[in-house]
């Protein structure tokens, strides 16, 4: 092979790459990342807010928490509500007792990329990746052909990565669909807020003390511009009850996407030089928090591996990646899929639909009243 172009190309800049580049510089290993999008774009995208504890040592321990550590916001209550009834479960004094520290995904980006590159890296921005090769550690990228000692795969569910590693792939459509809403107005509960209703899921997470995120379930297809600002604050009064619970704080919506909830799992997530990290290597839905914390794991023990691997010519743990990730994944999906169904109910008055719905309120009422159902819960809620 010909002279690399670095020891590591990362495909990517999410939370996975980013974090993933931090940790190669702060070794003094060379890599390059692409990213496909502008700086801007990629710095200003609104995603998930929610770190997991084991997500804040992470970055904490690597010199990436500094931001979060000062603007982040501690969040340890979760609140289920219906037309009539309320409860909440405050998960900090449940289960191993971790919270969440609230800081929204772009902050977190921006802070990775500024970090990354005081630290020497290079991102190639604006920068389209056409083909990668694991077996040759090669990748093709705005028609010129990059070499690597290793390549991550970061570039998510639709980036070319993943489906250059042959697998088997697990994967399931939950016939759901959200529309996913960014409300420029404070926060209307001091909890996370998951409403259930005959009309559909609705949620409610604090991002910041002006900007607060909500969920409504729609019909599969709809037309998120067939929601307009007045319409999206009626449904979320009606499900989230708010004429018994406490008025909204309305304000601009200032993004409505529609997200369809479904999941999928490769294994294997190598082949070679290469090696997927985040939704490249696993799509799982935003219904319980984990895909961003998912990353940042994978990230960290890809980060250790290729160290090893490039410091000291140790594959051991390379070699491990993908049998020591696939049990956390699977962890993952599986506490997701059952905040899915605990969450939502099909539609309809038929046998299957009324079962289905008493199945849905008999595990409500028992994370109500069962402490050993609570700590399983609070442990798998925030766990990673």
């Amino acid at each position: 092979m010909g002279k690399i172009d670095a020891d590591v190309l990362i495909t990517g800049a999410g939370p996975a790459g980013l974090v993933l580049g931090n940790l190669l510089r702060a070794a003094g290993i060379d890599c390059l990342i692409l990213e496909r999008q502008s700086r801007k774009h990629v710095e200003n995208r609104a995603r998930a807010g929610f770190l997991a504890a084991n997500s804040v040592r992470v970055l904490t321990e690597n010199g990436l928490a500094d931001g979060l550590l000062r603007d982040g916001a501690r969040h340890d209550t979760c609140a289920f509500r219906t037309d009539q009834a309320e409860f909440e479960l405050k998960y900090s004094e449940l289960g191993s007792g971790e919270v969440h520290t609230v800081y929204p995904q772009q902050f977190l980006v921006t802070d990775l990329i500024a970090e990354f590159l005081a630290r020497g890296g290079e991102i190639r921005f604006g920068t389209e990746v056409s083909s990668v090769s694991g077996t040759e550690a090669t990748v093709i990228a705005d028609d010129l052909l990059l070499r690597a000692g290793y390549i991550a795969g970061c570039d998510g569910q639709h980036g070319v990565s993943r489906r250059s590693v042959p697998a088997r792939i697990f994967r399931r459509d939950h016939e759901i669909s959200w529309l996913a809403i960014l409300a420029e107005a404070p926060p209307s509960m001091s909890a996370i807020g998951y409403a259930i209703h005959e009309r559909g899921f609705a949620g409610h997470m604090a991002r910041t003390s002006t900007v607060t995120r909500y969920y409504l379930e729609v019909p599969r297809g709809e037309d998120p511009e067939a929601w307009p600002d007045e319409r999206i604050w009626d449904e979320l009064h009606v499900r989230m009850a708010a004429g018994h619970h406490g008025e909204l704080k309305r304000g601009p919506i200032i993004e409505r996407r529609i997200v369809d909830l479904g999941s999928r799992v490769m294994d294997t997530i190598q082949r070679g030089k290469l090696f997927l990290a985040g939704d490249a290597a696993s799509l799982i839905s935003p219904s319980a928090a984990k895909g961003a914390n998912l990353a940042l794991m994978e990230a960290e023990k890809l980060g250790g591996a290729l160290i090893a691997a490039l410091e000291k010519g140790d594959t051991t743990a390379l070699d491990r990646y993908s049998a020591d990730c696939l049990p956390r994944i699977w962890r993952a999906q599986e506490f997701s899929h059952w905040m899915i169904n605990l969450l939502h109910s099909p539609p309809g008055y038929g046998d299957e639909a009324l079962f289905l719905r008493g199945l849905r309120d008999a595990r409500l009422e028992s994370l109500r009243v069962s402490r050993a159902h609570q700590d399983f819960f609070a442990e798998n809620y925030v766990g990673i």
